[in-house]
């Protein structure tokens, strides 16, 4: 059964919402940035280049912004290109980015095939059962011998994005129907290493 646009959107807020509260609650933290709805290349480009000067206002180190800002590129690059829309012909994603004074809770939210979703928890077991050292290597390798899939990519998203944060990745699955689900990923970043 296909669900609705409207059903599919909301819950993707539902889950916005959710996330929101969880972190206000348990860790203090605040929106530094939000956005809902499909993201373009503009928008990749503008949204990343606010949040790099924002950043250095409000006094985080420089080697934080270079790693905020490669997280961002890649995340939302991957939301634009890899998410999958719904049977509506929508997009809907969220890009949201909390923080309080020692982290930042960064979550990219979009829709995933079903049949994808072993893949992507295959791929974030892989870069979190790795090491620092690890993660680089497999980072320099599939750079180096990846294969370049139909949307552009090489497979260096996950990859990037646990080198970047020194952080493991977690993702989160919720069902909408027997084609797609609603999958969020988050990236946590000290704001002091």
């Amino acid at each position: 059964m296909k669900a609705s646009a409207n059903s599919v959107k909301e819950l993707c807020q539902v889950r916005y919402d959710d996330i929101m509260e969880y972190h206000r609650v348990h860790d203090g933290a605040n929106v530094f940035v939000s956005q809902f709805g499909e993201f373009t290349q503009d928008f990749v480009n503008q949204v990343s280049s606010e949040i790099e000067e924002r950043m250095l206002e409000d006094g985080d180190r420089k080697v934080v912004v270079k790693r905020m800002f490669s997280i961002i590129v890649e995340g939302l690059q991957n939301v634009r290109l890899h998410g999958e829309k719904d049977g509506h012909g929508n997009q809907p994603s969220f890009f949201l980015v909390l923080r309080n004074d020692e982290n930042y809770f960064i979550y990219l939210g979009n829709l995933v095939l079903n049949k994808n979703i072993e893949k992507i928890k295959e791929r974030i077991d892989q870069v979190n059962a790795m090491d620092k050292d690890q993660v680089k290597e497999l980072y320099l390798s599939v750079l180096t011998d990846g294969v370049i899939s139909s949307k552009g990519g090489a497979g260096l998203g996950f990859i990037t994005m646990s080198m970047k944060s020194l952080n493991q990745l977690s993702g989160n699955f919720v069902d909408i129907d027997e084609r797609i689900s609603h999958y969020d990923l988050k990236i946590m970043l000290n704001r002091q290493k």
